[in-house]
């Protein structure tokens, strides 16, 4: 058996796609889904009950976050394998019978990822390195995109490797992920402390400390939409360039690399962000900068987002109490 764990917000439609999706291409043995639901409000949990009576639903009476929602389900789950889905991915057929395969005949994996693609075919990044502060500057600064094969500027995302054939990573994202039962028994579930963010590559690190190893495997193939419970946040600054919400983000990232590399790495990742924005607020304004006043406002939302997740996080010490 295999465990499926989808965690939800406000995201019903595209959650029934999902599902949808799930059970056209089932895979060869038994599963259990779940649906946890992070009190929606958009009619997510009459949906799943309606239509998809064959889902054990967990309705929350508030938003926990991603990664204690992850581990509500986990405590219940019966499956040899825990599989990661989001609700806005969807299993191409074949893909979770691949995906299991792979885990069965490398018993050293703990966590395996899988081919990522967008809605036209395109590769979404799939498994990454873990963060540092270089590989910061050389996105921030674009260089890791104008140079994406290159080993240097774009270290982060392996210079572009081939997703033709399976290879050892630090991370991959909780999109689709499969999770030993027995890694996660011995070396526990999601830090509960990451809202949103990181949690995954927290786990990864973890799991790499341990002994386990960090795989991506392109046979899974999965299309991803991406970001969708993030843009519901109207309330929060969004970030389109990552879908993610600003604030959540440097929050998760700050208590990442206080947890995992303490106050000095988080003053180097802050810094080089923080600088960055402050040497393009002061380049545009310079005369004749195309949009430069949007751009100067841009900069000085997150010159402001990184002084105040600072102080959210006591630089990395504290997680802020849940509903973000």
């Amino acid at each position: 058996m295999i465990s499926i764990v989808i965690v939800s917000y406000k995201t019903r439609d595209i959650l029934r796609g999902c599902l949808t999706a799930l059970w056209a291409h089932p895979p060869g043995f038994e599963m259990e889904v779940f649906v946890v639901d992070n009190h929606s409000a958009d009619g997510s949990t009459q949906m799943v009950r309606r239509e998809f009576p064959q889902v054990r639903l967990i309705a929350n009476s508030e938003n926990r976050g991603f990664a204690a929602a992850n581990n509500q389900a986990f405590r219940l789950a019966k499956g040899r394998y825990v599989v990661l889905l989001n609700p806005d991915a969807f299993v191409k057929p074949g893909a979770i019978n691949a995906a299991v395969a792979f885990m069965e005949h490398t018993p050293q994996c703990g966590i395996s990822g899988a081919r990522l693609v967008d809605p036209r075919g395109r590769l979404d990044p799939s498994a990454r390195r873990f963060p540092t502060w270089p590989a910061k500057l050389f996105t921030l600064s674009g260089m890791s995109s104008r140079y994406p094969s290159s080993p240097v500027f774009n270290r982060h995302d392996f210079g572009g490797f081939a997703h033709d054939r399976p290879r050892k990573v630090d991370w991959v994202p909780g999109t689709f992920a499969v999770l030993r039962a027995r890694m996660l028994a011995e070396i526990g579930f999601f830090d509960e402390r990451f809202f949103i963010y990181y949690e995954e590559t927290d786990l990864c690190r973890r799991a790499r400390h341990n002994g386990w190893q960090v795989y991506f495997a392109p046979d899974a193939e999965v299309v991803h939409i991406g970001g969708a419970c993030s843009q519901t946040r109207t309330d929060k600054v969004y970030d389109p360039a990552g879908a993610q919400v600003l604030s959540f983000r440097m929050r998760s990232e700050w208590l990442y690399h206080r947890k995992n590399g303490g106050l000095l790495t988080v003053l180097a990742n802050a810094g080089v962000e923080l600088g960055w924005h402050l040497l393009r607020l002061w380049i545009n304004r310079l005369p004749g900068r195309p949009a430069a006043l949007s751009k100067r406002t841009a900069s000085a939302n997150v010159i402001r987002m990184i002084r105040q997740t600072l102080h959210d996080t006591a630089f990395g010490r504290r997680s802020p109490a849940a509903p973000w």
